[in-house]
């Protein structure tokens, strides 16, 4: 007779408990653990682009707030997850807490490596989904791409732009319209080996 195994649960206290991981970056994304390394130097330069881009444009127009990673957000019990970079509407300020963002940021950000790309755009996308992030952009330095869901507007539809073409991001309803070439998101390219 085969016994199944009872599946652990992680609260949020065993998950702060967990000890400092140092550069590793620690995510329990449906009450599963992932550790994974710290991120590469040129994985951080896309990150910083981002922040340069996005930053200045929310704060002129007083839209709300850009969080770079590591930040963890809280969706439920057993699923707390470590963007590369989130944006909270100026009306939604409340889920920033002490332990992170309590609920779905209004856009989430993550740049793809070898070691995450599967989980980004697989099991982690569909927890964006599922809790109600609205926007979530997969930047792939890589390919020179980055890829758009717009769960709101249509919970398939997704939109790849090239390092050629104009990524519009409009964070707030009726608000202003960032307007980016898709190459200043995605940052230089790395140098080949």
């Amino acid at each position: 007779m085969e016994t199944k195994q009872r599946r652990i649960r992680w609260t949020w206290a065993e998950f702060a408990r967990l000890p400092d991981q140092g550069s590793r970056r620690a995510e329990v994304i449906d009450d599963e653990l992932y550790v994974t390394p710290a991120p590469t130097p040129w994985h951080q330069r896309v990150v910083a682009r981002l922040i340069e881009v996005l930053g200045p444009f929310v704060r002129e127009h007083d839209l709300g707030e850009v969080f770079p990673g590591p930040v963890d957000v809280i969706f439920a019990e057993g699923d707390y997850l470590e963007p590369d970079l989130v944006f909270v509407r100026r009306d939604r300020l409340g889920l920033v807490s002490d332990r992170g963002i309590e609920g779905p940021p209004d856009l989430v950000v993550e740049v793809l490596s070898p070691s995450t790309a599967g989980r980004d755009r697989g099991l982690k996308r569909d927890r964006y989904r599922l809790y109600g992030v609205a926007e979530y952009w997969m930047v792939d330095p890589d390919s020179g791409t980055v890829e758009v869901w717009r769960f709101r507007e249509d919970a398939g539809a997704t939109r790849s732009y090239g390092e050629a073409e104009t990524l519009r991001w409009t964070p707030v309803a009726a608000g202003p319209t960032l307007e980016v070439p898709a190459s200043e998101l995605v940052g230089p390219r790395r140098a080949s080996s």
